[in-house]
């Protein structure tokens, strides 16, 4: 390949997106990162990375980069009908010894470690508007949305990493409605500004009903982050008004202050998620020259546990993939994929189960789901004994807070 060859466009500066353009540049690449926002983002809300995600980083060079914030003294409380709360299994006694971040931390660990490479072109308030792929190269006209200017730029490789709702998808497979898949269910995630009242510092809380669920995350040095999430049956009438609105209707009667803190802090959060819960479904991830990576290609959505862990085990398989056949762009490709395709597979799969842990679908999964966890628990409470330690401690939690919980 020439020079001109290895030049690749990546699509989004998210997770997936930072974490391909690392593998990019260790298998020789030239990696264009071109992101809609104006801006790299930072806080968001709670993510567990698990250990494929572990792995990610330690093969990305990322670990020592990324600031740990497990809970050193907090508790979790699983909070009954009664509105009583009691002592409970959190996502953290989850097998694996997850370690608890917000989605910006891994961000920030992959761009120190992406600089430390020596960086890569981004271009922000940029999309793409067209691909057009030719035996040898990918053609690519890119908008720059604050002026309406139009480049038409060549590249050996398109990444799509942009999210469920991918443009690059669009562009080179086609519309959303081919691999959407719908979950017939509503996540509303945000950052709290305050713990909520009579909780410990860094205590979580779980008050999941049938139906309707809303969890706190507390970590070790910062404030909490929430998640709301609840089943419909009209997915498109839960988006005909404010956010804040529609939510009080349905966490009606949910009378925990942890319900009522959240809503209130909602109407003040400066950013939060607010959407609709799909997987994304694909007989192939790659075509040509154009390829697609975490949400954008797999989407095994927020009750996976597993999306960040993915994204960045995605980027880093694909630049492996890249560095064993650096003469021949299709066979690394198709090793890529059909390496990658069976965990993400398991994963998608796992993913019902575990909407039932977080949000139930009625009374008697309700009663499951309570006997489930305690069973989690115990395993997890077991595990946390030998739980490994942070990666590095550079400016992290303690070593402790991942083995004291």
């Amino acid at each position: 390949m020439t020079q001109q060859d290895r030049r690749a466009l990546v699509v989004g500066l998210g997770i997936a997106g930072i974490a391909t353009a690392i593998g990019l540049r260790d298998a020789g690449w030239e990696p264009v990162v071109v992101e809609r926002s104006p801006e790299r983002r930072t806080g968001g809300y709670f993510v567990g990375i698990f250990p494929d995600g572990k792995k990610a980083l330690a093969d990305l060079g990322a670990a020592a980069n990324l600031h740990v914030r497990n809970p050193v003294d907090g508790k979790d409380w699983a909070v009954g009908r009664s509105g009583r709360a009691r002592p409970g299994s959190g996502f953290l006694d989850r097998p694996g010894g997850p370690y608890a971040v917000v989605r910006g931390d891994i961000e920030e660990a992959l761009w120190r470690t992406l600089e430390e490479r020596g960086g890569a072109e981004v271009r922000f308030g940029t999309r793409p508007v067209a691909v057009e792929q030719t035996p040898y190269t990918a053609r690519v006209r890119l908008l720059q949305e604050a002026t309406g200017a139009e480049t038409v730029e060549e590249f050996g490789l398109v990444v799509g990493a942009d999210g469920v709702r991918s443009s690059v998808r669009k562009l080179a497979f086609g519309p959303d409605r081919d691999y959407l898949d719908q979950w017939d269910a509503i996540i509303c995630a945000f950052e709290l500004a305050e713990q909520v009242p009579g909780l410990g510092r860094e205590d979580g809380s779980i008050d999941a009903r049938s139906r309707r669920a809303a969890w706190v995350f507390g970590f070790a040095d910062r404030t909490p982050t929430a998640l709301l999430t609840y089943r419909t049956t009209d997915v498109d009438g839960q988006f005909t008004r404010p956010p804040v609105e529609t939510l009080r209707d349905v966490y009606a009667g949910m009378d925990h202050p942890s319900v009522a803190h959240a809503l209130d802090q909602l109407e003040q959060a400066p950013h939060f998620l607010f959407d609709s819960v799909n997987q994304v479904k694909m007989p192939t991830w790659h075509s040509g020259r154009v390829v697609l990576v975490g949400d954008a290609a797999w989407c095994m959505n927020l009750y996976s546990g597993m999306g960040s862990s993915m994204a960045m085990r995605g980027g880093a398989d694909l630049g492996a993939a890249l560095r064993e056949h650096p003469e021949d762009l299709g066979a690394a490709l198709a090793a890529w994929e059909a390496g990658l395709r069976p965990a993400i597979t398991g994963h998608q799969r796992r993913a019902r189960l575990m909407q039932q842990l977080f949000v139930p679908s009625g009374p008697v999964a309700e009663r499951v789901r309570a006997a489930v966890l305690a069973v989690l628990g115990a395993v997890g409470k077991m595990a946390s004994r030998t739980r490994p330690t942070a990666p590095a401690d550079d400016g992290n939690v303690p070593p402790s807070a991942l083995t004291s919980r």
